[in-house]
């Protein structure tokens, strides 16, 4: 792979609501298999661990100050295989006791590197749980001077985006659960990269949820307005992609699909 060349992988995964246990080791292997694929950043979709709708089932006491347990253990797996990991993980502030949908970033030596909270959480149903993030920070993250993270309708509204535009981000990066149909994904992710004219690389989940079925939801790459790539699977799948530095852009129209 060319030095200015970023391998990306897309964990497209089909995480089961409120199975804790089975998520995390799905999690697991599909970054270990993305780092075998030579993948040198990943990017996991959004509530990857606990499914959409978890919250009627496995409550919401578990979910403690970052980082717990499983994420010292992931931030170790990242250090070893050398690989920057987009974590999307639920979260308690530990001064509050609030609770957020989050998105962290493992650097490649294992340490956060930094997190975002969602901001346009849903106040009734699946999201209710979480409150809303209040800000969005652009970090940096190698090779990357900055970069800037969202979480699924935080591309909704233009302010979040043009925010991290300001900061001086240079690539956007979201996490996603959003199925298609009648409130599914219209138009906002390819809006966020002309309103900043950042690119956005978005990873969306795979497979029924218990109110949402997401086996036709698309992983996308758009910039400059519209999609480079839009990829489905039905079934958990790794998307790998190759990141033109130099260029801001895919380098390549191709991608290998991993079936897990």
């Amino acid at each position: 792979m060319p030095a200015n060349t970023l391998r990306i992988a897309l964990l497209h995964l089909a995480p089961i609501p409120g199975d804790l246990a089975r998520n995390r080791r799905l999690v697991e292997t599909a970054v270990t298999a993305a780092a075998r694929l030579g993948a040198t950043w990943i990017i996991t979709p959004e509530l990857v661990v606990t499914g959409y709708t978890f919250s009627d089932s496995l409550g919401t006491e578990w979910i403690l100050p970052q980082p717990d347990a499983w994420m010292t253990h992931m931030s170790r797996l990242a250090a070893q295989l050398r690989v920057t990991l987009f974590l999307a993980c639920p979260e308690q502030d530990r001064k509050s006791g609030k609770l957020y949908n989050s998105l962290f970033v493992i650097a490649a030596d294992g340490t956060i590197a930094g997190a975002h909270r969602k901001i346009n959480t849903l106040r009734v149903g699946s999201e209710a749980w979480s409150t809303p993030g209040t800000e969005a920070v652009a970090i940096p993250v190698a090779p990357f001077t900055r970069i800037g993270m969202m979480i699924c309708a935080d591309a909704y509204t233009p302010a979040i985006a043009k925010a991290l535009q300001t900061q001086g981000a240079q690539l956007l990066i979201s996490s996603a659960a959003w199925a298609p149909g009648h409130h599914g994904p219209n138009g906002e992710w390819e809006r966020c990269t002309v309103d900043t004219g950042i690119p956005l690389i978005v990873c969306n989940r795979t497979g029924p949820d218990k109110t949402l079925d997401f086996r036709q939801a698309e992983t996308v790459v758009a910039k400059d307005g519209r999609r480079l790539l839009s990829l489905s699977s039905a079934r958990s799948a790794i998307f790998t992609i190759e990141w033109d530095l130099e260029t801001q852009t895919l380098a390549t129209q191709n991608y290998h699909t991993h079936f897990l």
